[in-house]
């Protein structure tokens, strides 16, 4: 109960900076863009602010933390950017649940991620090395893919967003298909050998560490199924471009 009031300034003061930005967005930086597609353009623009961030944030809270492993205690530094984190989801949650209520996956999404993140800041306190080298494999494709979702929103009524669209569309699949297909995988491997030992169940309760792998495989499962349709709608629209130009 102790660490939970005194983390509990942190999660106001991140909550309030990203509450800031999507407003910023709303009301200013997306001012003119039509009503259909600011939310999600809005929702792009914390997530910007949020994902490579947290990557870099987190890199660093691994790497200065000597005893770093599966089940070591989270640090403090380690602790603030779950909060960050926390307050990003919570922030977008809000915003689902606003705009896009009957959203079940994203909201469902972001509610597993919540239980994750807040049950190792919370509740264990330890194993923020796998959480945060998770949120680092999760939110390295972050800021391609938001320009990428920005460029789409605007692709139908701008040339130019259509170019961009087309432009990021490959690098962006090849990258998010490496990162989901073969690295999230082999780490999240590497983190079930080591909890199912049992050798972490003295601090990380099997309950809590059971629920982190169903989440994140489930995550990650959707992940593939996502980008797996991507590439075989690019396919279609390549395929018939290249079957116009015959005609």
């Amino acid at each position: 109960m102790g660490t939970l009031i005194q983390s509990l300034p942190d999660l106001p003061l991140f909550f309030s900076f990203f509450l800031f930005i999507y407003l910023l967005a709303q009301f200013l930086v997306f001012r003119n863009w039509s009503p259909n597609v600011r939310p999600e353009a809005s929702s792009c623009l914390i997530s910007l602010f949020h994902g490579t961030p947290a990557v870099f944030l987190a890199s660093y809270a691994i790497l200065i933390d000597p005893n770093r492993g599966f089940s070591s205690p989270n640090t403090e530094i380690q602790a603030a950017v779950l909060d960050y984190s926390i307050a990003y989801f919570l922030m977008d949650l809000i915003h689902y649940l606003i705009f896009f209520p009957s959203d079940v996956l994203f909201i469902g999404h972001h509610l597993a991620t919540l239980f994750v993140f807040l049950t190792c800041r919370y509740v264990v306190s330890h194993g923020a090395y796998a959480i945060l080298s998770l949120l680092m494999l999760a939110e390295v494709t972050s800021f391609c893919q938001n320009l990428w979702t920005l460029a789409g929103a605007r692709r139908t009524d701008a040339k130019f967003a259509a170019n961009v669209y087309d432009f990021l569309s490959p690098p962006f699949y090849a990258f998010y298909s490496l990162v989901r297909g073969f690295l999230g995988p082999y780490f999240v491997y590497r983190m079930g050998v080591f909890y199912i030992s049992g050798v972490a169940d003295s601090v990380i309760p099997k309950w809590v560490w059971v629920s982190w792998m169903f989440v994140v495989i489930t995550a990650i499962s959707v992940s593939i199924l996502w980008i797996t349709n991507l590439w075989v709608e690019f396919y279609r629209e390549r395929k018939g471009k290249f079957e116009k130009k015959l005609r």
